[in-house]
């Protein structure tokens, strides 16, 4: 895309009460850090995989590898990083471990996610 694709404004004017407005409102450096790593979770189509087998229902390591033709070692790493940002929790159950998505709010981003995809190929 060439610069002179993106519209701008014809004159520059600047609006303080918006600018005020943004920079009280701005996070700092470490959260901005944070969220943007938190995004590069979701640019792996393995971990979007899984999120979207935990979507339909809690499982453990072996049913998610089962379901995503993968193997259990493959599997296990992606969701020591979907752990580690707290898309995902587990719990023991026996000698299973079962991994579900950690909260509402990931599972309103995946069902979000699930209607555009549906959306679009109507």
């Amino acid at each position: 895309m060439a610069i002179n694709d993106v519209e701008c404004c014809e004159a520059v004017h600047i609006h303080s009460d918006v600018l005020e407005k943004i920079n009280m409102d701005m996070p700092d450096e470490d959260e901005l850090y944070d969220l943007a790593e938190l995004f590069k979770v979701f640019g792996d189509s393995t971990r979007i995989r899984i999120l979207y087998v935990l979507f339909e229902s809690e499982a453990c390591v072996c049913d998610i590898a089962t379901a995503l033709n993968m193997n259990q070692s493959a599997i296990s790493h992606q969701l020591r990083i979907l752990k580690q940002n707290r898309l995902v929790s587990c719990r023991r159950d026996g000698k299973s471990v079962i991994y579900s998505l950690a909260d509402e709010h990931v599972r309103l981003i995946i069902g979000q996610g699930r209607d555009h995809l549906e959306e679009e190929n109507k």
